[in-house]
């Protein structure tokens, strides 16, 4: 497995601590939380969670998310894709089920519903 490969399959949660930068592309089966920067395509089996501090330059391809810092790139989730008020998200976003807090900052295109959950389980 490489250096930027993250194997969970243990049932852990991966962090990603605030000061680290990735470059790469991280495949995590399990749970993920990003507090530092990532640049590059993360893909995640699980919860994807992007702290206050953290920031992802890159595609994203997870079951579950929660933003709550920076990401520019294109996002797939599968299901439950939250973004909460102290997040940026700018890119393409394709996901079952949207929900986005105020004061959240959102730039970008955006499909959801039942038929893209359908859609996303076989392109990632």
């Amino acid at each position: 497995m490489g250096r930027n490969n993250i194997d969970t399959s243990n049932g852990q949660t991966n962090i990603i601590e605030q000061g680290t930068v990735l470059k790469g592309q991280i495949n995590a089966k399990g749970a993920l939380r990003v507090d530092g920067e990532i640049e590059g395509t993360v893909k995640c089996d699980g919860k994807l969670v992007v702290g206050e501090k953290g920031r992802i330059l890159g595609d994203i391809f997870c079951v579950n998310a929660e933003v709550m810092g920076d990401i520019n790139g294109k996002l797939t989730v599968d299901q439950l894709l939250s973004i909460k008020a102290t997040a940026k998200v700018e890119g393409e976003i394709k996901t079952g089920k949207l929900s986005i807090e105020p004061n959240a900052i959102f730039k970008g295109t955006c499909s959801m519903g039942s038929e893209m959950k359908a859609n996303l389980s076989k392109s990632a």
